[in-house]
């Protein structure tokens, strides 16, 4: 499994890996029951202190996107399609709310069509 951190990123540590494990497990590239680096491991790899580690997997943990096993270590979660699922429906919905405020403001179709594109080529 491929996690780098930018440590010139204002955002916390521990808040970009659970942002990069979590988007690698709805986006498929962690499979369900997978087993995660321990948190030695990442750490070592990372040259991160450990305590940073195990918040993220702690919270993640909490979101449902991992589950651990004492003594066996962390797993992603059997459940993460659900997941995937529930974070689609809450991003679909932040879009629709932002496409009925771009039309109220005078934000026309075809503007948003080349947004679109222009998203989706990079």
């Amino acid at each position: 499994m491929i996690i780098t951190v930018d440590m010139r990123d204002r955002k916390p540590i521990y808040e970009q890996l659970i942002e990069k494990i979590r988007t690698l497990a709805v986006q498929g590239y962690l499979k369900p029951d997978e087993h995660l680096p321990s948190v030695r491991v990442l750490a070592a790899e990372l040259a991160i202190n450990p305590n940073t580690i195990q918040k993220a997997y702690a919270e993640l943990e909490r979101q449902n996107v991992i589950y651990a096993v004492p003594g066996r270590g962390n797993f992603v979660s059997p459940d993460i399609g659900a997941v995937a699922r529930k974070e689609r429906e809450k991003q679909i919905e932040a879009i629709e709310e932002s496409l009925k405020k771009a039309k109220t403001t005078g934000i026309t179709k075809e503007d948003l069509i080349t947004l679109v594109d222009r998203v989706y080529m990079d």
